[in-house]
């Protein structure tokens, strides 16, 4: 028998069949739909983590030198905190060595940030992420204004009383009026705006937009840092991926060279990377994806033991046509194939309807819920492969055994 006859004769039995097709699939749609949906969030979740949280902290092709990693996913130990805590933290003199061994065409700032209370002539105080930055900071972070200008060579190297203030505290502190030229006021002094940063959106409902950027020798930074001296680290930025992990090793020999460690010794310092920084929600995302593969392979085995249940029945129901079609000439492989493939169209079936469901779920999640979801193609290719396989695995015994029918007995039975 022909394949594609076969897949006709199938999807007639279905076209005749409705009820009983429909439940026989319903096991594998609903096991199919639950991996789409649940893969589809844990797919979402991971790409939501590198491109929103991770990929707007961390700029692309950079790391970062800190005392202690800027991001914590998951628990940490205590004698881990501890550890950090007696690290030394790093100095504007660690800087310019840092800077002297990078390679050409890499980009570098040095930062240090916290919250503050500021305020204008328009507005209460409002509470802001403060930055003191120097070096390429808008260029390695891809900012740039949507009005006034950003920070002049001068202004950086002088330490002016300027800032570039986000679109959160353009709302906030001031309402009415466009703040360029406008002052706003911290720590007791007053600082003039002299640009509106561009929006950098927002990850778990935190807004990336409630900041204010001053030149790092700007009277602020003293504010930041009370230890004298102390930044909270240096952003380095290759031009191409594949430069990076020498501008980390690098940056790591200076560093253990102005910490004065040993050659056994770990490093006292991060040197922060995108991947570091997600290296615990990787290890997570495999035990989620696992955990939504095996759930619904429960739901998936139900489904096979109804389909072959119902097959069975099939192929009592049509003795007599089994042994019409043996009379004819049919091989035995011939009625193997044809009940099987039956099976497998009457699981492929259902497994299409699962992925449409899930797909409907995922984005029914997406649209009304904070959770990111992200339809992964591979797991429409899993789901298509599973709904075939359980209809295979499921359909070998009922067409087995209506294969060994005997031709005589078979045309006897009504």
């Amino acid at each position: 028998m022909l394949f594609f006859e076969a897949v006709r004769i199938a999807l007639n039995t279905i076209r005749v069949q409705k009820l009983k097709s429909f439940f026989t699939a319903l096991g594998v749609c609903i096991g199919v739909m639950f991996l789409i949906t649940v893969v589809s969030i844990v797919d979402g979740m991971g790409r939501y983590m590198e491109t929103e949280l991770v990929g707007k902290l961390i700029a692309l092709n950079s790391f970062e030198l800190r005392h202690r990693p800027n991001i914590n996913i998951g628990d940490v130990s205590r004698e881990t905190w501890m550890e950090y805590n007696r690290r030394p933290r790093i100095l504007e003199s660690d800087v310019q060595p840092v800077v002297d061994a990078l390679g050409e065409g890499t980009l570098w700032a040095m930062y240090s940030q916290d919250q503050m209370q500021v305020s204008s002539l328009y507005s209460r105080p409002r509470s802001a992420q403060i930055t003191a930055i120097d070096g390429d900071y808008f260029e390695i972070k891809k900012l740039d204004v949507t009005s006034g200008r950003r920070f002049t060579p001068s202004e950086l190297t002088t330490g002016a009383s300027v800032v570039v203030i986000g679109p959160d505290l353009v709302k906030r502190l001031f309402p009415t009026v466009d703040p360029v030229d406008r002052q706003v006021k911290m720590g007791g002094k007053m600082y003039q705006v002299i640009g509106v940063g561009e929006s950098l959106g927002s990850a778990f409902g935190m807004s990336f937009d409630n900041y204010i950027y001053a030149p790092f020798r700007s009277p602020v930074h003293r504010l930041l840092n009370k230890e004298p001296h102390v930044i909270d680290g240096v952003i380095v930025q290759v031009p191409v991926a594949d430069l990076l992990p020498d501008a980390e090793e690098r940056v790591r020999t200076v560093m253990r060279a102005r910490h004065k460690l040993h050659p056994w010794q770990k490093d006292n310092f991060t040197l922060e990377t995108s991947d570091s920084a997600l290296e615990f929600w990787n290890k997570i995302k495999q035990y989620l994806v696992l955990a939504g593969v095996a759930l619904p392979a429960i739901g998936l085995v139900v489904g096979a033991i109804v389909i072959m249940n119902i097959m069975l029945v099939a192929v009592a129901e049509r003795t007599h046509e089994i042994g019409i079609r043996k009379a004819l000439g049919a091989r035995r492989r011939d009625i193997l194939l044809q009940f099987m493939i039956e099976a497998s169209t009457l699981s492929t079936f259902g497994a299409a309807m699962g992925i449409a469901l899930g797909a409907a779920a995922a984005l029914l999640i997406r649209s009304t819920t904070p959770m990111p979801t992200y339809v992964a193609p591979w797991s429409i290719l899993v789901g298509v492969l599973i709904g075939a396989g359980v209809g295979i695995v499921s359909g070998v015994y009922p067409a087995s055994r209506a294969s060994l029918l005997d031709p005589v007995a078979a045309l006897r039975q009504e």
